[in-house]
């Protein structure tokens, strides 16, 4: 079975002078395998194409993709339209169990949501007959999903959502916190999460006016607090910090004890902590997805990781995501870019934030973790250059590059004008194989900024800050929207840019597992979120982790992948390491 997709935003046959239809050997035949459509777009018969590629290639601005897919696929779940997105299969809600969903952004696990939520009809890949629910029911008849579906058909399911992108929730509403949440207390259990996420301080403030962690708080508090059938979070960790994470996920169990919870997390740690089960999401982003059946938590990411579903016969990657333990092991022996002096920041009498004297490497990656409001973003602010330190100093001859916290798109150019002004080399082989590729720049380089979604608007604010000539590059919080993949690329970009140029970079995340495969030491900040912080080490990573866990009370194992997992509080192994002192890194050969 063979699909032909055509991304029409990234189509432009003025432009290319329709090269897909001159070099097409089927068109030169006298056939119209492709044809410019009504749109002004390529429309390709896939009937008639053979699959040759030609048209791929010749394409020059990646707007085609024609996949050859196993002969015992059925036909799609659903399908955008003529040479659009297919999805195959569907994830399955199980009351009083959360279900999760693993796949790379374009996967299609949105779509299958809003499928599930009645928001949107399957046409079962025939866009053309219109949607029913008759032929969908008889495909799922005698599955798991046919009661659910004959429900959902009916009307009768109510969901409660949580989108991925908050940052609409105020274009959408232009209320108050306490507005907005009193209108979704349909449980009962509005104050109980308020006070469990300590929203008390926001309930009279304008949601124009929330951060991104406090903006990200409010949307899963309205989303749990509705009463439903059922719930489905899309990332719930983007912006909130570990100790917030950890709440987040708590009282997501809590509720599911009676409801059933789907959830797309790409936060690993987080995600094997919360899901009881996990579908697998894979395929090529923007052409097709295929959602696999239910998977133990543990064997599902494993699997992921591997690139290769067993079950399946599948290899869906061609390279496993590894834990690298080397730069765990010992100190490298690397020159002192830059020492900072010990500095203090007072904001009035509402925040102070007391940093020790430190070192950066040349060529390190030097992670930094904490909680949200606790001084990260103003230590990174003082290096940069963009906040002064009441006491202290920095080196004004050092060269910074940062990126800060929540990113804009706020320009009509295109991202290929936006990175040709901050790049000379742009056209280098180094800058494409090192930059472009990796972070996936190319098939979005001729969208305009204003249009790019979260995470693509995030891979090119990396590449922004990464394209700049200096000595540090700071980073803050980067892994923000950005699936699992795109994570382990980033995490190959950063290293790689950093010994490549003997640069340091500082990483500002919230998410473990980057930490634990991008850096080679820590900084640690600890005090009161929003009174007072303090920044501690760099440690090792091992001291360092061990100091950072310790306080946010939570042991680490590895599995046997290499993989490391949350330890089940009070659990043998979290008994053991907590009385050998080792919260993270402990040597454990069970799974």
């Amino acid at each position: 079975m063979r699909i032909a997709v055509v991304h029409r935003d990234r189509c432009h046959p003025i432009k290319c002078g329709k090269e897909c239809i001159l070099y097409c050997p089927r068109v030169r035949t006298g056939d119209e395998t492709i044809v410019i459509g009504e749109e002004g777009k390529a429309v390709i018969s896939e009937e008639l194409c053979v699959g040759c590629g030609i048209c791929i290639k010749k394409c020059p601005f990646g707007a085609l993709d024609i996949v050859t897919l196993p002969e015992e696929l059925d036909n799609p779940t659903h399908r955008y339209g003529t040479n659009g997105f297919a999805l195959y299969g569907l994830p399955i809600p199980v009351e009083g169990k959360v279900t999760g969903i693993l796949g790379a952004n374009g996967i299609g696990k949105s779509t299958a949501v809003k499928i599930l939520c009645g928001q949107l009809v399957p046409n079962l890949g025939n866009p053309d007959d219109g949607s029913n629910w008759e032929g969908i029911l008889k495909q799922y008849t005698g599955t798991e999903l046919y009661d659910y579906l004959q429900q959902v058909s009916k009307s009768s399911i109510k969901p409660s959502l949580k989108p991925q992108y908050i940052d609409y929730i105020p274009k959408a509403f232009k209320g108050t916190v306490s507005e907005l949440l009193s209108s979704t207390d349909e449980r009962g259990m509005l104050n109980h999460y308020i006070h469990e996420f300590r929203l008390e301080s926001l309930l009279d403030r304008p949601i124009g006016k929330l951060s991104g962690g406090e903006l990200q708080r409010v949307a899963i508090t309205a989303c749990l607090s509705r009463d439903a059938d059922f719930y489905f979070l899309d990332e719930i960790t983007p912006f909130l910090d570990i100790y917030q994470r950890m709440i987040a996920a708590r009282l997501i169990r809590e509720l599911a004890v009676t409801r059933p919870v789907v959830i797309v997390e790409h936060d690993l740690a987080i995600l094997d902590m919360l899901a009881d089960t996990v579908h697998v999401a894979y395929g090529k982003p923007s052409v097709f997805g295929i959602i696999t059946r239910p998977k133990g938590v543990r064997i599902g990411i494993n699997q992921y990781l591997e690139g290769f579903l067993p079950e399946e016969n599948v290899r869906f990657r061609d390279y496993a995501v590894t834990f690298e333990t080397r730069f765990h092991t010992h100190d490298a022996a690397r020159q002192t870019l830059i020492a900072f002096p010990e500095m203090e920041k007072k904001y009035g009498d509402t925040f102070s934030l007391s940093i020790s004297a430190g070192e950066i490497l040349a060529g390190e990656v030097l992670g930094l973790v904490g909680a949200n409001g606790i001084g990260k973003s103003t230590f990174a602010k003082l290096l940069a250059g963009v906040e002064k330190p009441d006491r202290g100093e920095m080196d004004k001859t050092v060269r910074i590059a940062y990126k800060p916290q929540y990113v804009k798109g706020d320009s009509s150019v295109s991202v290929e004008f936006l990175l040709r002004q901050a790049c000379r080399s742009f056209d280098s082989s180094y800058y494409q194989h090192e930059i472009i590729e990796p972070l996936s720049i190319t098939p979005i380089l001729q969208s305009p900024v204003d249009q790019l979604s979260g995470g693509e608007l995030q891979r090119v604010s990396i590449a922004l800050c990464l394209s700049q000539d200096a000595d540090l590059y700071i980073l803050d919080e980067p892994s923000a929207h950005l699936d699992v993949e795109q994570r382990v690329k980033l995490a190959r970009v950063l290293r790689r840019h950093a010994e490549g140029r003997e640069a340091g970079i500082i990483v500002i995340d919230h998410d473990i597992y980057l930490i634990d495969m991008i850096s080679e030491r820590m900084l640690v900040f600890d005090g009161t979120p929003g009174v007072a912080g303090a920044a501690y080490g760099p440690y090792n990573m091992k001291d360092g982790m061990n100091h950072f866990l310790k306080g946010l009370d939570i042991t680490f194992r590895r599995d046997q992948s290499g993989r490391p997992r949350i330890n089940k509080p009070e659990s043998y192994l979290d008994r053991e390491q907590r009385a050998k002192g080792e919260y993270y890194y402990a040597d454990i050969s069970k799974p």
